[in-house]
């Protein structure tokens, strides 16, 4: 996250801090006059009796005005500063990837007559909607602890391709998938315990038949509970800057490509939106996130119905109401009751009244 952190202080937060907290007059000028260095500045700085330690030097961006990141008292090392950054980056970046990507697989993905199915919730999308944009800031704040450990030298991420070799380069890829999948799985599983899962998990199996909006929709500790293994990597193995940024993208996508109800793979190894589609209907089922082995090892693993690789099958009113009751007699086992608002309710009960 250093990289990020570099890039947000040189185009947006130096401006914003040095407005918020300026530098006293006398460094401003110099910094005006002349192209100081930073003995240059600590110098000054100690003879004017300033607390003001100036920014380390730029590592991964090319500047075109490096004085900006000196006019603020509170420097980039900061560890304040860092935090409230990386708060706000990941708080942003996070709302704006779960829109980019969720908007996408709705529009260009999700099949719509998904709605029609017993299963589906009143004003669901907008309440999945609600639930992520209320979960994403809580969930951005518990991860910045390991996000300012990770750019204060704390974890193995290195920058340097050569440091491992250039196999670990694609190494690390799978290393990470399994590690995290291993994780996941023992982390979901555990939140289904009942006391976890009435108190955590429970607001996101609130979406029977979720749409890509339910991707992040979380009660906060249980989104983040599941995202520990991703952070907890790069503190055990080696893991290239570059290469984490995009499997923190990848992961957002994956998470998102999982719930959109469209069945691309049916191979037996990867846990896709086929077996997560069993997971939301039959809850105790698939808790893997990448593959199938660990439901195959702690014997939890549904094979999805053939049905569900069938456009016309899966959407027929048969497997509707065989999913419907099936469902109907777990979620009983799981939850006692069932108080979600389905969206046809008031029709059925129209028609038993006819």
């Amino acid at each position: 996250m250093d990289i990020v952190l570099e890039t947000a202080d040189t185009f947006l937060f130096d401006h914003i801090y040095a407005k918020l907290f300026p530098v006293p007059q006398a460094v401003t000028s110099l910094l005006r006059a002349s192209d100081p260095s930073v003995e240059l500045l600590l110098s000054l700085s100690k003879n004017l009796s300033l607390s003001y330690i100036p920014s380390e030097p730029y590592e991964y961006t090319v500047v075109s005005a490096p004085t900006t990141a000196y006019l603020s008292m509170i420097p980039r090392t900061n560890i304040v500063r860092q935090s409230i950054s990386l708060f706000l980056i990941t708080w942003i970046f996070g709302v704006l990837l779960y829109f980019l990507f969720a908007s996408l697989s709705y529009f260009l993905i999700f099949d719509k007559r998904t709605t029609n199915h017993p299963k589906y919730l009143k004003n669901q999308m907008r309440m999945e909607i609600q639930q992520a944009l209320s979960s994403l800031p809580l969930m951005s704040l518990y991860t910045v602890p390991w996000f300012v450990a990770e750019i204060r030298g704390y974890s193995q991420m290195y920058w340097d391709p050569n440091k491992y070799g250039k196999a670990y380069m694609f190494l690390q890829y799978p290393l990470f998938i399994a590690f995290t999948d291993f994780g996941i799985y023992l982390i979901h599983r555990g939140l289904h315990h009942p006391i976890a899962y009435k108190r955590l998990h429970k607001p996101h199996h609130k979406w029977i038949v979720p749409t890509p909006f339910a991707s992040h929709a979380f009660h906060p500790m249980d989104g983040y509970l599941q995202s520990l293994p991703y952070h907890i990597f790069p503190f055990v193995l080696p893991l290239h800057k570059l290469s984490y940024l995009i499997l923190f993208t990848f992961i957002n996508i994956w998470t998102i490509l999982i719930h959109d109800g469209e069945y691309m793979t049916n191979n037996p190894a990867v846990n896709g939106a086929a077996c997560h589609t069993v997971h939301h209907l039959y809850f105790n089922y698939n808790y893997g996130q990448f593959t199938t082995l660990w439901d195959r090892i702690g014997g939890s693993y549904r094979t999805p119905e053939k049905s569900l690789f069938d456009h016309q099958a899966k959407m027929s009113k048969e497997t509707w109401k065989k999913q419907a009751s099936e469902m109907e007699k777990i979620v009983k086992e799981v939850e006692h009751e069932d108080n979600r608002q389905y969206l046809h309710d008031d029709a059925v009960e129209e028609k038993k009244e006819k």
